[in-house]
């Protein structure tokens, strides 16, 4: 595949804005010409018009007073009087009766306007042919100086325009070899880094305060993948702690059969979690990548809520808590995925929920085609600055995790967004006043 060349942006506005120059110059120069031309055609069509008038008396004066000789006589003796024009006369056979014998000028030139017409005379049997002929040598001339001034007024300003542009185009994209500078100085190792000028133009505002946003996004989730790595470490080094410490101590003095079996089940159940917090982080990886959702026949979300209430009915009973579902909407959704969430909801509700409350689970469905699934209980409200961090990955608050009795990997939350994002939906979270709402929702149509 070829790759495309650069071009500069510069060169190209310049040659552009000089093309547009010469072509508008062209344009109205072209109309003056034009229009001069013309000017030039309307006098010599005048001074033609007079001239054959003149003539025209001149012989018909002339022939009253004294006849044909005298009208030659006459002509001969004003010819040296009418410099830059040709005058003929013809009598109605063709037969020659005058022509100027000096004229000045090539009669026969293309810069030569002729004009024939007749002339009337009393007791001549038919009327006298004469043609004039008017030397336009210097007007054809000084439209031609006027055409070669044009053309290098026209050249002149597109060299100049071209010029002009490209010397203020230089000039207005040095804020953006500004700003291709800070973007290069831009380290990882320096965060908090941000696009700025003194004065930026109102083209450059939206892509500045697109890449400074940009670049808010990518450092908060540089901050989040730090912390998410260093979270990953914390949860696999206590089981795995754990592990080692339990099998250095089985293995320091011989052990009877069912204490090594003890030791084993121990270890079994650490196994266990570390493969938990494995499996979630792979299925959280695979929302990531853009998995979607496998959706199913149509299925009643309060029947499915209904199931996951059961699983949960030994927990609930312990904690003296009831569950009441409000709402229904069919919709086709993935099934074990949907009640994967809903299970992650009713588990941090029944662990926080004041003993002998109401759980209330609220299906909701909008116009939009938008179905919302809310889990609400009493008791402690989260604080606000832990709102916006609810839904990440191994966030808990510390009251949370210094709950020793309520062990929890810190992913049913995270678990719950990938959820919604995998139905085309959204998660939701309020809490105030000892009530704590937290659900998602799910698109209705795939």
């Amino acid at each position: 595949m070829t790759k495309p060349c650069d071009y500069s942006i510069g060169r190209r506005l310049s040659v552009l804005l000089a093309l547009q120059t010469i072509i508008g110059l062209s344009v109205l120069l072209a109309f003056i010409y034009g229009a001069t031309a013309m000017m030039f055609k309307m006098k010599h069509e005048e001074q033609l018009t007079q001239y054959a008038t003149l003539m025209a008396d001149i012989v018909r004066d002339t022939h009253a007073e004294g006849g044909r000789e005298a009208v030659l006589a006459k002509l001969a003796w004003t010819e040296e009087r009418r410099p830059g024009t040709f005058f003929l006369l013809q009598d109605a056979q063709g037969t020659v009766l005058y022509r100027d014998q000096s004229p000045d000028f090539d009669v026969e030139a293309d810069t030569a306007r002729p004009r024939v017409f007749q002339i009337d005379l009393p007791g001549e049997a038919a009327p006298l042919s004469a043609r004039v002929v008017l030397d336009c040598a210097e007007d054809a001339a000084f439209g031609r100086q006027m055409a070669w001034l044009i053309a290098a007024a026209v050249l002149t300003g597109g060299l100049l325009a071209g010029w002009g542009s490209f010397w203020r185009v230089r000039c207005e994209l040095k804020p953006l070899l500004k700003l291709a500078e800070q973007t290069e100085a831009i380290d990882v190792r320096q965060p908090g880094q941000r696009l700025h000028l003194p004065e930026p133009a109102q083209e450059l505002r939206p892509l500045i305060d697109q890449f400074n946003g940009l670049m808010q996004r990518v450092e908060s989730t540089y901050a989040q993948l730090e912390g998410f790595n260093a979270d990953v470490a914390h949860e696999l080094r206590t089981p795995l702690a754990t592990l080692m410490g339990q099998t250095e101590v089985a293995l320091s003095r011989e052990r009877t059969a069912d204490e090594l079996a003890t030791v084993l089940e121990s270890n079994l159940e650490e196994l266990q979690r570390i493969a938990a917090i494995v499996n979630d982080m792979l299925f959280l990886a695979q929302a990531d990548r853009g998995t979607k959702a496998r959706r199913g026949a149509p299925v009643s979300l309060a029947q499915v809520v209904a199931q996951v209430v059961d699983f949960h009915e030994a927990p609930l009973e312990d904690a003296r808590l009831t569950v009441a579902v409000q709402g229904d909407a069919t919709v086709a959704v993935d099934e074990p995925l949907v009640k994967r969430a809903l299970s992650n909801l009713l588990g941090n509700a029944i662990r926080y929920a004041e003993p002998g409350s109401v759980l209330k689970v609220s299906i909701e469905a909008d116009p939009k085609g938008v179905v919302g699934l809310v889990v609400e209980n009493r008791g402690p409200s989260i604080a606000p600055e832990h709102m916006s961090r609810l839904f990440d990955r191994f966030f808990r608050a510390d009251s949370a995790r210094s709950d020793a009795d309520m062990p929890h990997h810190g992913l049913g939350l995270s678990i719950v967004a990938a959820i919604a994002r995998m139905h085309d939906g959204d998660t939701l979270a309020m809490s105030s006043a000892g009530t704590t709402r937290v659900g998602f929702s799910v698109a209705a149509h795939a």
